[in-house]
């Protein structure tokens, strides 16, 4: 028999789904889990092996450190046995922040500014010398030799061109016991009461000691240069009688020239996201938002009276009307006049505010009066308004009339001027966080040669490791991106793959890896990458599951399992298990798919469309080159390309928002673009993005389609219901009155344990029913409330077969392939696949008008092969209906059922976002250049 070490053991797992199961799984090999979606994949990988590994590695802390962390639940297995320490890499969506970059997420920007604050020369901001520091002696000496015979100032530096009159300062100097300062370059004695214009700025320096330098006066020389580097916080400065020119010393980085001085630089220096590093402007975002005068006053051939001044509208009897009637009054014009007839000064105290006062004749009284006109400036109010205002639909109000502009103060590099001035091999460490991560590759494989022996000394740890970390990057296929670039313009593959360099980047060895799906949004030439990094993974000693769907990852793996048969409560067991050899040859589902018996058929025609055409010209956003695409419609479109081509920038940042601002008056800015045409044969734009749906216990398949809510209301509309005065709320396990109070409608109680998991028991005054005996009597067709939550999707379809709006909702999540989950199931026990499909069937039920534009981000996510048809034929019956389908997608199953491809690349970042061609997927295959031809090539034949 194997040695046991050489194995994982898991027996009797019973958790979510699974039943009872025992698998025995090989260490030190890539093992993939497959299966349809639901069917208990992620039970086992992540729910059993991850959670009681998580749960074994916090048994080890002490009971007072566990009392911090919450217990964690003990997963419902028997037993596993041969365990490592866990990492798991789920599908989780990256930060949001602005402030969260590609640098930041994989550590290289934190090694970058430690390497900055340490080996990095600063340059000055004013005369582009390099800064120099001196110790006390080292000034000592200098003066010594250059000032030698020569009769000089020792001055400490105070004020350094700032306005005030500095009355209470001279005063504090004179009680220092010092009786001379230099004021702008002239040398007084302190007087009592002494002041200054306070307007004006001034330079104020301390004068130290005035002597002859010479080898007698070292001691003297000495006490003064302590005392003069105390007094002007370690800058001295030595004036020469004779050319009255200054030189400066210091003990901080400072320029010899002009005596502008740096703090000694720290890693926080050089980081955007604190306060001694970011630009003080824009607060370390790069980008400001500016008022544009254009979406102010759009045309200047209307009159203010009807309306040119946007933010305003049409005249009303407001306070702000009365005040531009008065600067009307003042500069002699109407408001009825056009805004170009308006003088400009009248025009700039609109806009930018004014405050005078001024006399009017009344003709019929014969008096004069005055006024006073006091305005902010419509442009000066719209900023306050961004700014302060604490609602978010006036932020709205006002951004509509702002763009978002680069900082004028860092130019959109995010940090203070000084910490830009300090600089490796010519380089900022803005500059490389601009570099592609390939051609930052290539920066630090030539480092070496231009540092010097000290800076070399300092750098070798950190840049083995920023090597390491880059090197990582560029094996997962992302070479393209910047270390600057924004972690919320990341794709969800691009996410993942950046999660796993960063663990990968940490070469741990015997440990085991579990990963959900690593090739989401990855086109098959970046695939190849991806398996050979784990391969390598592998090799160097770690155990790794892969949860995963992919043909050519299954292909590459020493050892698959197959869970199944069906999924939910048909699957939970081990259907087979082997080599990739080995499973081909079994009787299952997934072997069928494998082997060929059974395949997503080639359409034997494609669809001619309704002749109609959207065509977007000239969308620049992100790296897109000027792009001018036609989306056919009334067919299924698929959108691919390798992953960073520009797909998402296309489809989701530019043609999306052009449709939802048409149709329903959206806010989402659209990137770049010059027009677009043919938008007028549309009247719907459905759009499904890969974002989570809400896990909350609280939330089920009935909630998120918000079906429950008409079954409320039916069950509100039955006679014993009305009799008693029954609401839909009243049927809701969310609100008090209907819901049963003991465990706030969620039939189970939380028994929390110290040190122990919490067990969650069923409730016993409603026995898991959710409801109070009252509501539970309520009936519709001998059903309960409660009853319909537990019901399947297959039977609910059946029941409520005569309510069209129900049967539409509970149909679509059926044909999606989810009839056998539960009404009521909880979201947080649906896998990542089922989630997915939830939310299509939501969007997919909205009523389609033959005319709706569906937009579908990588709609196969978590998706086996034989739910993909199934999703298919959704999609197909959708399209047969005139609708428009189009899908980002690189699956190739997806992409050959497609009537029209296009193809964006050639590679991704600023290699990319060009149209390489379009047409059926039969014409795309014959392209000699583009990347997906060739895959799609084998696919058809």
């Amino acid at each position: 028999m194997a040695k046991h070490e050489e194995f994982i053991d898991v027996l009797g797992a019973r958790v979510h789904n699974l039943k009872n199961i025992d698998v025995r799984i090989p260490r030190e090999k890539l093992v993939v889990i497959t299966g349809l979606s639901g069917s208990g994949k992620s039970s086992l990988a992540f729910d059993t092996i991850y959670a009681e590994g998580q749960r074994r590695y916090i048994e080890t802390f002490s009971a007072y450190a566990r009392q911090f962390l919450g217990g964690l639940e003990r997963p419902d297995v028997d037993k596993i046995d041969g365990l490592s320490p866990v990492i798991s890499i789920e599908q989780k969506t990256t930060n949001k922040s602005p402030r969260s970059t590609v640098g930041t997420i994989t550590e290289i920007y934190d090694f970058l500014r430690l390497l900055y604050s340490r080996a990095a020369d600063a340059y000055s901001y004013n005369t582009n010398k390099k800064m120099v520091s001196y110790s006390n002696a080292q000034i000592k000496e200098l003066i010594l030799k250059d000032f030698n015979e020569k009769k000089i100032v020792i001055l400490a530096p105070v004020i350094k061109s700032r306005k005030g009159h500095y009355r209470e300062l001279f005063e504090q100097i004179s009680k220092q016991g010092f009786i001379r300062v230099r004021v702008d370059g002239e040398i007084v004695e302190i007087e009592k009461g002494m002041r200054l214009d306070r307007y004006k700025t001034h330079d104020i320096e301390i004068v130290i000691d005035r002597l002859l330098v010479n080898k007698s006066s070292k001691k003297r020389l000495e006490e003064t240069i302590t005392t003069a580097l105390y007094s002007g916080e370690n800058i001295l400065m030595v004036l020469e009688y004779e050319t009255n020119t200054p030189r400066y010393f210091s003990r901080d980085l400072m320029c010899p020239e002009s005596g502008i001085s740096y703090p000694n630089p720290e890693p926080n220096n050089f980081s955007f996201n604190s306060p001694k590093g970011a630009c003080a402007k824009c607060n370390g975002l790069g980008k400001v938002n500016k008022v544009n005068l254009f979406k102010i006053i759009p045309t200047k051939s209307i009159s203010i009276k009807s309306g040119g001044i946007l933010p305003l509208g049409e005249q009303k009897n407001s306070w702000i009307f009365k005040q531009l009637q008065l600067i009307a009054d003042r500069y002699k014009f109407q408001l009825s006049d056009p805004i170009s007839k308006i003088p400009k000064k009248a025009l700039d105290i609109i806009l930018y505010g004014g405050n005078e006062k001024f006399k009017v004749n009344s003709k019929v009284m014969g008096v004069t009066r005055s006024y006073e006109i006091d305005f902010e400036g419509i442009t000066n109010f719209i900023e306050n308004q961004y700014k302060l205002s604490e609602s978010s639909s006036i932020k709205r109000w006002a951004k509509d009339f702002m763009d978002e502009v680069n900082c004028e103060t860092c130019n959109g590099k995010r940090l203070k001027k000084e910490s830009l001035y300090f600089k490796i091999n010519k380089k900022n460490i803005s500059e490389l966080a601009q570099l592609d991560i390939s051609e930052l590759a290539n920066w630090f494989a030539t480092l070496e040669e231009n540092l010097t022996v000290k800076q070399l000394k300092i750098a070798s740890e950190i840049l083995k490791e920023i090597r390491t970390r880059i090197q990582f990057l560029l094996n997962v296929g992302l070479g393209y991106l910047t270390l600057d670039r924004s972690s919320k313009s990341l794709s969800g593959g691009e996410a993942q793959r950046i999660r796993l360099a960063t663990q990968i980047g940490s070469q741990l060895v015997g440990v085991l890896y579990i990963l959900d799906e690593p090739s989401i949004g990855l086109h098959q030439r970046d695939n190849k990458k991806l398996i050979n990094s784990l391969i390598n993974l592998r090799d160097i000693g770690n155990s790794i599951i892969v949860v995963e769907h992919d043909k050519d990852m299954i292909e590459h793996a020493d050892y698959v399992i197959d869970i199944g048969p069906g999924a939910g409560h048909y699957g939970g067991e081990i259907v087979s298990e082997g080599t990739f050899e080995e499973l081909k040859q079994h009787n299952t589902l997934t072997a069928a798919y494998l082997n060929g018996t059974k395949k997503i058929e080639v359409p034997k025609k494609r669809r001619k469309g309704n002749g109609h055409k959207i065509t977007i010209f000239g969308a620049s956003g992100n790296n897109l080159k000027n792009l001018t695409v036609d989306f056919p419609l009334g067919k299924l479109i698929c959108v691919t390309g390798v992953s960073g081509s520009g797909k998402s920038t296309l489809i989701n940042e530019t043609l999306y928002p052009i449709l939802n601002k048409h149709i329903y008056r959206g806010v989402k800015k659209p990137m770049p673009y010059k027009s677009i045409k043919g938008i007028e044969h549309i009247d719907k734009v459905i759009a499904i993005n890969q974002s989570p749906i809400g896990r909350t216990p609280r939330s089920n398949p009935a909630t998120y389609t918000g079906v429950f809510s008409e079954i409320r209301s039916l069950f509100a509309k039955t006679s014993e219901a009305a009799i008693r005065g029954y609401k839909p709320g009243r049927f809701s396990f969310n609100v008090k009155g209907g819901r049963c109070e003991t465990c706030q409608g969620g039939g189970v109680r939380v028994i929390e344990m110290n040190f122990l998991p919490d067990v969650h028991v069923t409730c016993e005054t409603c026995q898991g029913k959710r409801f109070n005996r009252e509501t539970l009597e309520i009936r519709y067709k001998g059903k309960s409330i409660s009853d319909i939550l537990n019901m399947t999707i297959d039977d609910a379809v059946t029941f409520f077969e005569n309510i069209p709006k129900i049967y539409r909702s509970l149909k679509t999540i059926h044909d999606v392939g989810l009839g056998y989950i539960t009404l009521g199931q909880q979201s947080t026990t649906l896998s990542g696949g089922e989630a997915q499909r939830i939310k299509l069937a939501a969007e997919l039920s909205k009523r389609d008008t033959g005319n709706t534009f569906y937009i579908l981000d990588e709609p196969t996510t978590g998706l086996h092969f034989e739910d993909i048809r199934v999703l298919m034929e959704v999609l197909n019956k959708l399209t047969n209906k005139g609708n428009t389908i189009l899908v980002i997608e690189h699956n190739l199953d997806v992409v050959k059922l497609a009537d029209y491809v296009i193809d964006i690349g050639m590679e991704g970042g600023k290699k990319g976002g060009e149209l390489i061609c379009c047409g059926t997927p039969e014409e795309i295959s014959k392209h000699k250049k583009s990347y997906t031809a060739k895959f799609l090539k084998k696919e058809l034949n």
